[in-house]
């Protein structure tokens, strides 16, 4: 395995980490509010950042995304690219792909994805969808919204349908979500139907909020560090404690691991090799290790930290929201011993 950048790939990230640092600043954020800020969704869009994806692959999409999760950039950029960008290209039909990409790109569409399928979407039998989604992100800013039905059928869903209903909700982090309600809606399916498409979708999602994970670990640590280098007590900085060393130490090696393990989901994935295990995994350690880093990151600015205006609590909240979304630690522990279990049975036979 070879996780270093192509030169595409690293000038995505580059091109990120620049538009994040600039206009991604506590000030833009705090007036934002629980919006996304539109004015730095239109400005990565004219970089051409989201349309990049199709090129620089899952990979590069991670990289991206960790910078965008140093910032926790309020814009709709993981739910675009992984429930429209790349679940279009990579198994829409010939015409989805020639109608709904161009949009996608440069940014007058907006997709976000019903993900996972937990049973609340039903096909009547006239081929309607009914139910409803407690919360999906980004949905109040989405164009399409890529439903999973019960069955674990993937529809497209355009969300200015009269059948479809965006109740606007307020989650832990500020991802601009809502209730998806869906009324007898006629859905277009993603591509054929062809088998396993939901679970490589899903795949797909988990690596890529993984990445996003790491990213908002690392701007926590980062706040941290600065934090206790240049606060004194006694006379002398706080990093100079050895308590606070090794949580800061332990919550490093979190954040690394979270990272490595994206990464590899991701290499796998775009060199065409079985990877659901390897997502499952990524998206554990962003769980797991993602809640005692952001937890951490708190912890080390004292009482400062418990400022529901400073910077750092905005990384606890978006940690604690990547921590469930897409399953919890204990949920996706449990799918990733079954499938192992069942890799086993087959290999066994």
């Amino acid at each position: 395995m070879d996780f270093t950048p192509s030169e595409e790939q690293a000038a995505a990230q580059g091109l990120a980490a620049r538009i994040f640092g600039d206009l991604s600043t506590h000030e833009r954020l705090t007036a934002a509010g629980t919006g996304t800020d539109a004015e730095l969704w239109k400005e990565l869009c004219a970089a051409g950042l989201p349309a990049a994806v199709e090129d620089v692959g899952l990979l590069g999409l991670v990289l991206v995304l960790e910078e965008q999760g140093r910032t926790t950039a309020q814009v709709p950029l993981a739910a675009t690219c992984v429930y429209g960008l790349l679940a279009v290209a990579e198994h829409g039909t010939p015409e989805q792909r020639d109608r709904l990409l161009p949009g996608l790109r440069d940014g007058t569409a907006v997709a976000t994805g019903a993900f996972p399928a937990r049973g609340g979407v039903h096909i009547a039998e006239d081929g309607a969808l009914y139910g409803a989604v407690p919360w999906v992100p980004w949905l109040r800013d989405a164009t399409h919204v890529l439903v999973a039905d019960a069955e674990r059928g993937l529809w497209i869903v355009r969300t200015g349908e009269p059948d479809v209903t965006a109740v606007p909700v307020e989650t832990t982090a500020p991802w601009s979500a809502g209730r998806l309600v869906l009324d007898g809606v006629r859905g277009e399916r993603l591509g054929n139907g062809q088998p396993g498409v939901y679970r490589d979708v899903l795949a797909t999602a988990r690596t890529a909020f993984a990445g996003l994970q790491a990213g908002v670990c690392a701007g926590s640590l980062a706040r941290a560090v600065h934090h206790t280098v240049t606060r004194e007590q006694f006379g002398r900085p706080l990093s100079t404690n050895q308590g606070v060393l090794l949580r800061a130490a332990d919550a490093h090696m979190d954040t690394e691991a979270i990272r490595v393990t994206a990464y590899e989901a991701a290499w796998r994935h775009d060199e065409r090799r079985a990877c659901e295990a390897q997502a499952l995994t990524a998206a554990w350690w962003a769980s797991e290790a993602g809640k005692r880093v952001v937890h951490a990151g708190q912890h080390l600015h004292g009482g400062t930290g418990a400022d529901l205006d400073h910077p750092v609590h905005r990384h606890f909240l978006w940690g604690r929201q990547l921590d469930a979304y897409l399953g919890c630690g204990g949920e996706v522990l449990e799918e990733l011993g079954l499938l192992l279990a069942h890799s086993s049975q087959e290999g066994a036979s």
